[in-house]
């Protein structure tokens, strides 16, 4: 897990479930590969990591993605970090998570924005700032009462990763039970959403590589000016 990917997650946890105690968390893509939210989660809670084959970390085998082991509603938080670019019907494994929250459940999601081609078995996706909507708009469709309470692209530090960090509440009428954002504490970000706004905070068109890219070419220009006087 890179860099951001744990601070987000970390940052999360301390923002919805700071002081939690006794309930469900169940992590979808647990196996530990260069750390686990599981290290960053709150103590006194029943954490499940759940992957595709035996590993640290990983406390239930699945084989099917979208048919997680657990009864309807059953589940306190879910969150998947650096996963659902790996499933090939993403849309099908929301919904799968809905599906064993509780109505006050949550759902925490980080997915790169950007980033090499790297195959767990496959890679198949990026995020976009208006995914979290997408997915918000998918689980209506499918009958569900979710709601979008936060999502953003989060700036990347050591690592190459620009972060889609998104969180949703499993039944919208319960929304007013989390009245923070991560996005209140956050220095860097850019193209936040909030709950039930259309407005796009930080809003940036570019990516951070892209505009890297714009800067690096602009002062290349000049050098190549300053070169040829």
């Amino acid at each position: 897990m890179h860099d951001t990917a744990m601070e987000y997650g970390a940052a999360f946890f301390n923002t919805y479930l700071k002081n939690a105690r006794d309930l469900t968390i169940v992590d979808i893509g647990s196996q530990d590969v260069n750390g686990s939210l599981r290290s960053v989660a709150p103590a006194h809670n029943k954490y499940i990591g759940v992957d595709f084959e035996k590993a640290q970390g990983v406390d239930v085998v699945i084989t099917d993605p979208y048919a997680l082991p657990f009864e309807n509603e059953s589940v306190d938080v879910a969150v998947s970090s650096s996963c659902f670019e790996h499933s090939e019907f993403f849309w099908l494994l929301f919904n799968e998570a809905l599906r064993i929250l509780k109505p006050t459940g949550l759902l925490y999601i980080n997915v790169p924005s950007n980033g090499a081609f790297h195959r767990y078995p496959v890679d198949c996706w990026r995020f976009y700032p208006d995914s979290g909507v997408a997915l918000q708009n998918w689980g209506k469709r499918s009958g569900y009462h979710c709601a979008l309470l936060e999502s953003f692209v989060g700036a990347r530090k050591e690592d190459i990763w620009n972060d889609f960090v998104a969180v949703f509440v499993k039944d919208e009428r319960n929304e007013s039970k989390y009245p923070n954002r991560i996005q209140g504490n956050l220095g860097h970000f850019t193209n936040g959403r909030l709950y039930n706004s259309e407005q796009v905070h930080r809003y940036s068109r570019p990516s951070e590589d892209q505009d890297a890219r714009e800067k690096l070419d602009a002062i290349l220009q000049s050098i190549n000016e300053i070169l040829q006087r």
